[in-house]
């Protein structure tokens, strides 16, 4: 790659807001009162101020705070995790109610100890939140599920709007970055969505600057696309903290601008991608810019 940073440079375009206002606040307190997690505080996401600031959204993570995989990128807790809160459901969708949101993403830790990763409690959570905040539409952001289908059809069976799972990197990084993951196995999981049902949203994600080429982001996009996916995010990665990954490379506004290009080429109905793009980020605004495309399609 064409150059490198240590772990305090960052380029200028790189911008974190501070926002700490009332709603920012509010959703603080409520995700305190109720013992909740969110990927927002968990996996110290550089725009939480912006989305619960101004956009007053939130990431939900289910299933505790405690990963079965340690992931060389993410800052997740890795180790044992607690038995499942069966209560974790209704206080996520109470919350999300309060909140008068309209899109909730919710996504989870890998839950390798159980038999169905999860799944059920899940869908559990997508069912409450559809029944105490009816108006809201819900992402689910999945793990891979060890591509097991029948958790796949437990989870699809609560009917989310969106079912997103990361393919986080490359193909030639994924055995450096993931841990315990396939890439292969997340692109036939993403199949395995549209098998289950034609009809059902697909997004992943993909972060930038750990070493890929823009060829291997291409091919990429080519296999998510082969895969059915409508949505992609596209982004940089930052290093958590120095026993994650290093920055290899920080890829500038302008190519974030070709790359998004590449995926509206390739035929995906969304992309949105930047230097501080997430997988959730502005996800409510971007579900309701496809809603109204596929409704003017028809």
């Amino acid at each position: 790659m064409k150059r490198s940073f240590d772990y305090t440079r960052k380029p200028a375009w790189i911008r974190m807001s501070l926002l700490t206002n009332r709603d920012y606040n509010t959703i603080k307190k409520s995700v305190s009162d109720r013992r909740l997690n969110t990927v927002c505080e968990e996996a110290r996401c550089p725009n939480i101020h912006e989305c619960w600031g101004e956009h007053r959204t939130a990431t939900f993570m289910i299933l505790g705070d405690t990963c079965t995989r340690r992931c060389r990128f993410c800052a997740v807790k890795t180790g044992l995790p607690a038995a499942v809160d069966m209560t974790e459901p209704v206080r996520v969708a109470r919350t999300i109610a309060e909140m008068e949101a309209v899109h909730a993403v919710i996504t989870m830790v890998n839950r390798d100890d159980l038999d169905d990763g999860g799944a059920a409690v899940m869908a559990a959570t997508v069912r409450k939140v559809h029944q105490l905040a009816p108006g809201c539409s819900v992402e689910v952001l999945s793990s891979d599920l060890m591509g097991d289908r029948k958790s796949l059809e437990i989870m699809m069976d609560s009917e989310p709007e969106i079912m997103s799972h990361n393919l986080e990197t490359v193909r030639r990084l994924t055995p450096r970055v993931r841990s315990r993951s396939e890439y292969d196995r997340s692109l036939d999981f993403l199949k395995m969505v549209k098998e289950i049902d034609p009809a059902k949203l697909t997004k992943s994600s993909l972060m930038l600057g750990l070493g890929e080429k823009k060829t291997e982001v291409l091919e990429s996009l080519d296999d998510l696309r082969a895969a059915g996916v409508e949505m992609v995010n596209l982004g940089q990665y930052l290093q958590p903290s120095r026993t994650h990954l290093p920055v290899v490379y920080y890829w500038s506004p302008e190519e974030f601008d070709e790359l998004k290009a590449a995926a509206l080429e390739r035929g995906f109905l969304h992309c949105e991608s930047g230097p501080m793009v997430r997988s959730s980020y502005h996800a409510g605004d971007q579900y309701q810019l496809i809603q109204q495309r596929l409704q003017a399609s028809n």
